[in-house]
């Protein structure tokens, strides 16, 4: 899970710096990136039963929920072209749990109980200090991060819908399947051949992302979630000294009060989650 949570703050730096640095439109950025990384893990995927993995009677369902996340990943990789820091976003995209606990009273009709209802609250008071929408210097472009943790959790919604039916495999499979050419329709308008720079970066960034999807697929295989969930948590560090060394992105003082409430309403929501279950 902290492999994973390397990877995803050089990924994050990488898509940075090719889109504000080299000028690569962030679709494009995204069906190259991801298009890699399916070619990396194709010898992982045929290993791992392809054929067993693709048989399903709800491949629409598949196809929408690949589609959340792909609405999620374009909207994140807009937010750090835009640029917003990349302290910002990875805190605000951690407003995620917030929004499956919502969906899951709404829409999958799961009790959620006062405490959880108070930690969400919590969560969305430390993203409202981290975003600091009162303030002069707020723009709209810095919601984007949100957006993307919206479109995650309805993604995160889905697989627990899907998952009384499907199994793991299935799930990464249609994932890494479908996800190249969802990206290459929405990169075609904008379309560029990368330099040789970005070349490097794609194919070093691509190549990262397998290995962040190969871990997180090996810690969820190998441990209890409510064990291993808590170290998703270490991204925060990992983009915020990532972003500091390649950008010079200082985090002001509110990151770390409005993350620590963040944080702590996301610990307790997990917490009360794997209770449940």
């Amino acid at each position: 899970m902290i492999m994973a949570g390397m990877c995803f703050a050089l990924i994050n730096t990488a898509n940075q710096y090719m889109s504000v640095n080299l000028g690569l439109h962030n679709t494009v950025v995204g069906f190259f990136q991801y298009f890699i990384s399916f070619i990396v893990m194709l010898p992982w995927m045929i290993k791992t039963g392809l054929t067993a993995a693709l048989k399903t009677d709800r491949l629409l369902l598949h196809v929408l929920r690949v589609l959340m996340s792909v609405i999620g990943i374009q909207l994140w990789l807009w937010a750090l072209a835009w640029p917003i820091p990349i302290w910002q976003a990875i805190a605000l995209v951690m407003t995620s749990p917030i929004f499956v606990t919502i969906g899951s009273s709404l829409f999958l009709k799961e009790r959620v109980g006062f405490t959880r209802w108070m930690a969400t609250l919590v969560g969305i008071i430390g993203s409202l200090i981290i975003l600091e929408p009162w303030s002069e210097n707020f723009n709209l472009a810095s919601l984007l991060p949100i957006a993307a943790a919206f479109f995650w959790a309805i993604y995160s919604l889905m697989i627990r819908h899907l998952s009384d039916t499907e199994s793991t495999g299935s799930m990464v499979v249609y994932l890494l399947i479908l996800i190249a050419p969802f990206n290459f329709f929405l990169a075609l308008p904008n379309f560029q051949v990368p330099s040789d720079q970005a070349w490097y970066l794609l194919m070093a960034s691509g190549s990262l992302l397998a290995l962040a999807q190969w871990s997180l697929a090996r810690a969820y295989a190998s441990a209890d979630a409510s064990f291993i969930q808590p170290f998703d948590l270490v991204k925060l560090p990992l983009n915020v000294f990532a972003g500091w060394l390649v950008f010079g992105y200082t985090p002001p003082g509110r990151l770390w009060i409005g993350a620590a409430l963040l944080v702590g309403a996301t610990i307790f929501i997990l917490h009360r989650e794997n209770k449940s279950t």
